[in-house]
């Protein structure tokens, strides 16, 4: 659920049969409701209707759904009702202390959960802030000794102000892990206890995850206390809306292929995901040589260069996105048709987490992958999750030439040059003359003169200011001296 839409939210059919609700009938206040209407929606999906209710019981909750169900929206609206009564204008820190506490695996999903909050609770007077890597932590100081009552942060950033002495935990009373399997996945667990460690021990607890793996369900179990379990969607279930085409392809074909489907199916806002940081940049630079503008997106990137990559995507001025597992995850992009796997991911789930950024809210996608020969064991292991064969494609033959590209070279230009007078032919068998200098012919054997002159001795030269010595002196003779007269 995309607070910052203003589409109405389809109304999706609940396969567990829950009986159809309004916001109203969940009990939420009216400030809240305002904030609904504002955004445009009318009906809560699934999970929202499964998940606030226990919420606002102060249960703990375990709650899982296809991505693009409204997750957020379903932990989000019923925290901000039970902090109501603290909400008040103040200037004072001290009347802002930290309550809700909301920790997400990157930071593009942080950002827009935070930003749920702000949209949903912007008739109360509560305050919020994310917290996440890669950008200066100055500014994050300021604001949280300024006090908030809801923060969202990443867990190593989150580490970082703990030590940094900028944030008191507490008095939290609302833990939501989002993304559970994700922070599992990215290795964040060491973090999470490190930071479980210093919050109170009596607080509500919430988590909420795409899949339930079983090493997040042995999470749950240390962290929760008696929880609700909320599912509305097949264990690992992908977007029932989402329709699956496999492409297989030499991995040398695989580029060449990408660009032919972009082409000829004139996609405009396609997801492309590869495995590795350095594939990813890769891609996107060739992608560019072939006339296909195109922004890479993965954790080596500063947030800048994210968000402003994020924002042109979702804008239509970058066509082509191509992202790490990283993006798998939070992204929350209105109406995206197209998702490309151009290397298929290891492990299956994560398959399932790439095409939840398309069929999202009731909108049909297509997810598209290009399977290498190599790649074949991680396709089997995806079908063996969804439990169905996913249809194959034959490779379109290559577009006809659209025309030289910026790098091809100009076809070279005949020069016509005026035509050489020809040598005079050469006798058969005629030895090569050379010229020689001086007039000497060396075609003819050398034959030593008659009668050489006899070498004259040469010439000695005075020195000025000193005697002339002779030259056998010079080479250790002893001349004859001729007596002084």
């Amino acid at each position: 659920m995309n607070p910052a839409s203003s589409r109405p939210a389809p109304t999706l059919p609940d396969p567990a049969g829950v009986p159809k609700l309004t916001f109203s009938d969940l009990g939420l206040l009216p400030e809240l409701l305002r904030a609904i209407t504002e955004q445009g929606y009318l009906e809560p999906t699934p999970i929202q209707a499964k998940a606030i209710p226990p919420i606002l019981q102060r249960r703990d909750v375990m709650g899982a759904a296809q991505t693009g169900t409204g997750k957020t929206a379903g932990f989000a609206l019923p925290l901000l009702q039970l902090l109501a009564p603290q909400a008040n204008t103040s200037p004072s820190p001290a009347r802002h202390p930290l309550r809700v506490l909301v920790l997400t695996p990157t930071r593009e999903l942080a950002a827009q959960v935070e930003e749920s909050f702000r949209a949903y609770g912007k008739h109360l007077q509560l305050r919020s802030a994310v917290v996440y890597g890669g950008v200066d932590i100055d500014p994050q100081m300021k604001q949280l000794y300024a006090g908030v009552e809801i923060l969202v942060a990443t867990p190593g950033r989150l580490l970082d102000h703990l030590h940094q002495k900028s944030v008191n935990l507490s008095r939290v009373e609302f833990l939501v892990l989002d993304e559970a399997d994700r922070m599992l996945d990215m290795g964040f667990i060491p973090d999470i206890k490190r930071i479980l460690a210093v919050l109170p021990k009596q607080r509500q607890n919430m988590l909420f995850s795409a899949t339930f793996p079983d090493e997040v369900r042995r999470l749950a179990k240390e962290l929760l206390h008696a929880p609700v379990t909320v599912e509305v969607a097949p264990r690992n279930a992908p977007a029932d809306l989402v329709a699956h085409l496999v492409y297989p392809a030499a991995l040398l074909r695989k580029r060449a292929l990408l660009v032919q489907l972009i082409r000829s199916r004139n996609m405009r806002q396609v997801l492309v995901f590869v495995r590795m940081k350095r594939d990813a940049n890769r891609l996107a630079r060739q992608l560019k040589q072939d006339g296909v503008v195109a922004r890479e997106i993965h954790s080596d990137r500063t947030q800048a260069e994210r968000m402003l990559a994020l924002e042109e995507f979702k804008q239509g001025k970058v066509p082509v996105l191509v992202a790490t597992d990283i993006a798998a995850r939070g992204l929350d992009i209105e109406e995206l048709p197209f998702v490309i796997n151009y290397e298929l991911p290891h492990t299956p789930e994560d398959y399932v987490h790439r095409i939840g950024r398309t069929g999202r809210a009731g909108l049909p996608g297509e997810a598209i992958s290009l399977v290498s020969p190599d790649e074949m064991k991680f396709l089997e292991d995806i079908e063996k999750l969804l439990k169905r064969k996913l249809p194959r494609a034959t490779a379109p033959e290559p577009a006809a030439d659209r025309g030289p590209s910026r790098h091809a070279r100009e076809p070279r230009q005949e020069r016509h040059h005026p035509p050489r007078p020809s040598a005079p032919p050469k006798p058969a068998h005629a030895p090569a003359v050379r010229p020689a200098p001086a007039g000497f012919d060396f075609s003819k054997p050398y034959e030593p003169p008659s009668s050489s002159p006899a070498p004259q001795p040469p010439v000695a030269r005075p020195v000025h200011g000193k005697p002339h010595r002779p030259t056998a002196a010079l080479l250790g003779g002893n001349p004859k001296r001729e007596p002084h007269k």
